[in-house]
């Protein structure tokens, strides 16, 4: 194996062999480092969208929620929240209570989802980290505020500084009539405090409201509620803890992660992110055939030294080896090059933020970039799979043992 390196290395690097081959074989290289690079800082971008979009929602969905699973609500006392409340990891329980309402604000109506929560959610989820207008009050003294979704806002022309209420109408549960008389519906006033921003889905839909508030206007009792979130201690682990909670509370309850309730999403994410992937690895497999090219012009200019190997006792494993590695040491120089480069930008659009992002945005202004060591090594060991395999079946079709052994 030494022999083999040092004479494929001999003639990649000797100052002898310069040659047209040699610059033939560096764009070869290079032709491998540009997909390879492309790989490093594409798959770096999908990191960072992924982790923006994590921290984005645990902003707004708790890190454990219960939920009913074959009703809307159920009452919170059917759990037994103080055997969840002892777990050692947890440290708060909040409840809340969401349906369906229209808004009305001068003049303005819009259909979004009313989200009753009580005083312990801010504690859950890190809610006040996203108001970007006025502030999360749902309590002033009496009476009763709205933290509302900038989506909504903005369709409704909400202005926290102005003194006018926002209407939620909400419809009597068991009316249901051919046409829908102002009668039908419970009315209610609220006055915005706030206005937060997470993302457009979330923005245009949620009003949040004190619980009392959710469960007058949809004639609750003070039981119910449609979900309660589970706070965790930092460090916690998450998949451990919903097990412990879906064992407590049984087989009527769904017991989510945060990336479980937003499943969907996330593996939309992953599936964009191979994808990718998988496409630019068809284009390195393309650009490794430039590799070939040039290993079967270096066997075909190295004719004379394979017969003088040949005539030293060299047999074909040897000289099959030499070519093979000569091909290895073409792609991992370019693939290393990739990998450099690759690694450069990603660092410097994370410290720098060299390419921005169209659009405004209240949470980044450019393409945001996270580095991970596991798909660096995924890179180089689909790289270095892909040009062995092409390279060994190059080299095993151009030096066959006939040809070989008739130089003896």
């Amino acid at each position: 194996m030494r022999l083999s390196f040092f004479i494929a290395k001999r003639y990649l690097f000797s100052r002898k062999s310069h040659s047209v081959i040699n610059l033939i074989s560096g764009i070869s290289a290079f032709t491998v480092a540009i997909p390879v690079l492309a790989m490093v800082v594409l798959l770096s971008v999908f990191n960072g969208f992924e982790t923006l979009i994590r921290s984005m929602y645990r902003h707004f969905d708790p890190p454990i929620e219960i939920t009913a699973r074959h009703s809307k609500v159920f009452g919170w006392d059917s759990i037994d929240a103080e055997a969840i409340r002892s777990l050692p990891e947890v440290t708060a329980i909040s409840r809340t209570l969401e349906e369906n309402a229209l808004f009305e604000y001068r003049e303005r109506q819009v259909i979004g989802m009313l989200k009753g929560v009580d005083s312990l959610f801010s504690t859950v989820v890190p809610i006040e980290d996203m108001v970007v207008s006025g502030q999360y009050e749902l309590k002033f003294g009496d009476l009763d505020q709205a933290l509302v979704g900038q989506g909504v806002a903005f369709m409704l022309d909400i202005r926290t500084a102005y003194l006018e209420s926002l209407q939620v109408y909400m419809p009597r549960r068991g009316k249901t009539v051919s046409y829908l008389p102002l009668d039908m519906y419970r009315r209610k006033a609220i006055y915005p405090a706030g206005v937060f921003a997470l993302d457009g889905e979330t923005d245009s839909q949620y009003v949040l409201v004190p619980l009392d508030f959710a469960r007058s206007i949809l004639d609750y009792d003070s039981t119910r509620v449609s979900a309660l979130a589970v706070g965790l201690r930092e460090g916690a682990d998450p998949n451990r803890v919903r097990a412990r909670i879906a064992e407590i509370t049984g087989e009527g309850f769904d017991v989510k992660t945060r990336f479980q309730q937003k499943a969907e999403l996330y593996r939309l994410m992953q599936y964009e992110k191979w994808g990718i992937y998988l496409m630019i690895l068809l284009v390195l497999v393309i650009a490794s055939f430039s590799v070939v090219g040039s290993l079967i012009m270096i066997i075909v200019d190295k004719k004379k030294d394979t017969d003088t190997l040949i005539t030293l006792g060299a047999d074909t494993g040897l000289v099959r080896r030499i070519f093979i590695r000569e091909g290895l040491l073409i792609s991992g120089i370019g693939t290393g090059i990739g990998l450099i480069l690759g690694v450069l930008i990603s660092l410097g659009q994370q410290q720098f933020g060299w390419v921005k992002l169209a659009g405004q945005s209240f949470l980044i202004n450019a393409y945001p970039v996270e580095l991970r060591g596991t798909d660096l090594l995924g890179i180089v060991l689909s790289v270095g799979l892909i040009n062995y395999l092409i390279t060994r079946f190059t080299v095993g079709r151009m030096v066959s043992s006939r040809e070989l052994y008739k130089a003896k």
